[in-house]
């Protein structure tokens, strides 16, 4: 079976294919990088935009597998969580696609995308394993016990890691998106230069709403001219206490339910200091870490058609009354 993915749940439009055979065949993704002067996306701009780039994208897609829309058996698509919008064009498109071409498609969760991109490349993990989504939206612990089996045993109570780093970022003044530019700034900055609190909210539950207040009333008692020159250290301070959250989380959620295998999912999980800490903690404890190429963490169809892959492919499908849900469960 060939598959053709939609990803649009944010601000990128993407396209890809993914068969039997030849595995992920092409994979597009067109960045709208409008929303960059507003600090954020603006979900009406996005939409906008998805439906001026769609089927441009889909048919570079299909140009750069060499197949005809008529060589497609399958469509993958996001049906949330996401912007409402923006998921309504991709969600369109796939179904005007599925009637027209009579073939079977399925609606798939974001994040369970952002899950299944670790499948994308060799070596492939194995079952069961323990999930650490990070994303803008979401950051969540998930128990794999077998192929497409979700079992959320924590979450955020309020800020996702990767908002946290977005809402930083804009404080700072450091634009949008802030995981990188964070990221970036914290390799030249000395992380014990302040001591920011590492969220202590039971069981395996997240919370970053502290963290991040702690850093505005950091910055506005410091003042301007302080802040800009120790801007490095001020983020390798913020940034580990983002990373040892997450990690004291994920080990204990690791212990308890007895797993050897970590997967990480989500834009955050390109992070290269978080990827560091977990390799360390890795050979430590003996427990194996998966994380998807750096291409494949932020939001892609790759993944999407290979989720879609995997239910289409099992005798799943979503029927043509699909609708976007913007804030779909796991």
């Amino acid at each position: 079976m060939n598959v053709l993915g939609i990803e649009t749940s944010c601000d990128d439009t993407s396209a890809a294919i993914y068969g039997t055979e030849q595995g992920l065949m092409s994979s597009l993704v067109s960045s709208q990088i409008e929303h960059l002067e507003f600090g954020g996306v603006v979900p009406e701009l996005a939409s906008r935009a998805h439906l001026t780039l769609i089927l441009p994208v889909i048919e570079q897609a299909l140009s750069q597998s060499k197949l005809t829309l008529y060589d497609i058996e399958g469509i993958a698509v996001t049906a949330g969580p996401g912007l409402v919008g923006s998921l309504l064009v991709g969600v369109s498109v796939g179904k005007s696609l599925a009637l027209a071409l009579d073939i079977p498609m399925i609606g798939v969760h974001h994040i369970e995308g952002h899950i299944q991109s670790n499948y994308l490349e060799e070596p492939v993990p194995e079952y069961p394993s323990l999930v650490l989504v990070i994303s803008g939206g979401h950051t969540e612990l998930v128990v794999m016990k077998e192929p497409l089996s979700y079992d959320v045993i924590g979450s955020t109570r309020d800020d996702a890691a990767g908002e946290a780093f977005d809402k930083v970022a804009k404080l700072l003044g450091l634009g949008y998106p802030g995981g990188p530019v964070i990221e970036k700034s914290a390799r030249d900055g000395d992380s014990s230069f302040v001591d920011f609190p590492v969220s202590k909210v039971p069981d395996y539950e997240f919370s970053f709403s502290g963290l991040k207040t702690a850093v505005l009333v950091y910055v506005n008692k410091m003042g301007e001219d302080f802040v800009r020159t120790n801007i490095n250290h001020i983020c390798a301070s913020f940034q580990k206490a983002v990373i040892e959250a997450l990690v004291a989380k994920t080990l204990g959620a690791l212990h308890e339910h007895r797993l050897e295998t970590l997967l990480l999912a989500g834009g955050v999980a390109a992070n290269s200091a978080l990827k560091e800490r977990l390799r360390l903690e890795a050979d430590k404890h003996g427990f194996r870490l998966y994380a998807p190429s750096p291409v494949y963490c932020t939001d892609n169809a790759a993944m999407i058609a290979l989720a879609g892959y995997e239910r289409l492919i099992r005798g799943m499908n979503s029927p043509l009354t699909l609708s976007p849900e913007p804030r779909l469960p796991l």
